[in-house]
């Protein structure tokens, strides 16, 4: 289903700027067409089970220390009052269920007592400075306002990412360097 959204013909402007369909800005707008009725053929007098897509959603959240990933470490993550227990992959990496209205979470670590407030379906678009500003405050080179603005902080920070992939350290932002913070960030 949210691919019938994202690929109708009249949402492509808003696939060519946004280009990913889970991070929108508030004042985008979105066609969506009206249901359709789907039916399926079944044999009658039998069991069938039926599974509705999309729900709930699949988060992956990545946590390191000095660059480190946090591997295997246990973690109790509260999604909206619901706890859960886990433990991170070799690449510190939470792969969690989480509902597709969630809005905030906080994890846990349990061996070193620390935890992180989570604030879910709240990250701009790329395309905007206020989404580049939340995803290098994600990151911890950024720790400045998430107000939409350039400032000197955050040309240092965009100067940081740009020295740790190898690009000319300018503080400036073009599509490269958008595509560096995205794919650091992982989203």
């Amino acid at each position: 289903f949210p691919d019938t959204i994202w690929n109708d013909s009249k949402n492509s402007k808003l696939k060519q700027d946004r280009k990913d369909p889970n991070v929108l800005k508030p004042g985008d707008e979105v066609y969506i067409r009206d249901k359709e009725e789907k039916e399926e053929s079944c044999a009658s007098e039998e069991r069938h089970s039926f599974k509705k897509k999309g729900v709930p959603e699949m988060f992956n959240i990545q946590f390191k220390i000095n660059d480190e990933p946090r591997a295997n470490e246990a973690y109790v993550l509260d999604i909206d009052g619901e706890l859960s227990e886990g433990q991170t992959d070799e690449n510190g990496i939470a792969e969690i269920w989480i509902p597709p209205n969630a809005k905030k979470g906080k994890i846990s670590f349990r061996d070193r007592e620390d935890e992180y407030e989570l604030e879910l379906g709240e990250l701009d678009p790329i395309t905007e400075i206020s989404g580049v500003q939340q995803r290098l405050q994600n990151m911890g080179f950024y720790k400045g306002d998430i107000d939409g603005k350039m400032s000197d902080e955050l040309e240092q920070a965009i100067r940081i990412i740009q020295e740790r992939h190898d690009l000319e350290p300018t503080g400036k932002l073009d599509e490269t360097t958008r595509n560096k913070i995205q794919e650091e960030h992982g989203s």
